[in-house]
């Protein structure tokens, strides 16, 4: 019998075949690591039965700080859905991670386990972290990518090499706002990452993501091209199948599967 950690999550071998292995990394649920799958934290998020604040940790190398504009989207869009009576904060670091040139999913999990400030789940405060360091992923096309139940990395210089060519739109500050929170809404298990839609919204050849050019889970948003496929502004908000989605997860109308935690 293979070891487990030897043994791709269906959904990235999915992700394989659909030529978007960058999206989620390979072996990403070590179960007795505690780190889980992207979507993994979903109901932790979503309730406040126990976590009743939530802290996004941003550690970013220097140089390669997000835009305010980025931080406060995120920071709004969670507000949106995860039920956190004494708040969502933002806490930013400037990090050394002693890496350069191409990461891998297995690179951003290691480097972001080493400079977590606390464990995901620590009291009464759940803890999501978000990395931008300098270089790229090792798929060139990939501005971002989710690795575990509270992990994901944005990489800014494949984010201004993504943007567009005609006067600068869209701009590589609104496609970091956008893929921000695509990457934060994987965390999020959508779509279709830990729970299955009763609306058929995820799109077929890219799964996990929507069909909806509209939603920012649209499946081009984290692609390097999107500024040649996404006519008109980005999207940078979850759509109505997303949030009733994350309503019925919440309410127990949707069944949920892989957690870390559960209400």
């Amino acid at each position: 019998m293979p070891n487990e950690k030897s043994m791709p999550l269906m959904l990235c071998a999915l992700m394989l075949l659909a030529s978007l292995s960058g999206c989620f990394g390979n072996n990403i649920f070590i179960p007795e690591d505690k780190k889980g799958i992207p979507g993994g934290l979903t109901m932790a998020c979503l309730s406040s039965a126990k976590y009743t604040s939530m802290v996004v940790e941003i550690d970013y190398e220097s140089g390669y700080a997000p835009e305010q504009s980025s931080i406060d989207l995120l920071k709004t869009r969670l507000q949106e859905v995860c039920n956190k009576p004494n708040g969502i904060e933002v806490s930013l670091t400037e990090t050394d991670f002693g890496q350069s040139g191409s990461w891998t999913a297995d690179d951003v999990r290691e480097k972001a386990w080493q400079h977590k400030s606390n464990d995901p789940q620590t009291g009464s405060t759940l803890y999501w972290q978000a990395l931008f360091p300098s270089g790229g992923y090792s798929n060139n096309d990939v501005l971002g990518v989710a690795v575990d139940a509270s992990t994901v990395a944005i990489f800014k210089d494949a984010v201004e090499d993504a943007e567009g060519p005609f006067f600068s739109r869209p701009s590589a500050e609104e496609i970091e706002n956008s893929v921000l929170v695509h990457e934060y809404g994987h965390l999020l298990g959508l779509v279709n990452l830990v729970y299955k839609s009763p609306v058929d919204h995820e799109d077929e050849d890219h799964p996990g993501h929507s069909n909806n050019e509209d939603s920012v889970m649209y499946w081009a948003v984290e692609s390097a091209d999107l500024s040649n496929i996404i006519t008109g502004e980005l999207p940078d908000e979850f759509d109505n199948d997303d949030l009733n989605d994350l309503a019925g997860m919440l309410s127990g109308e949707i069944p949920v599967r892989d957690q870390l935690w559960l209400p």
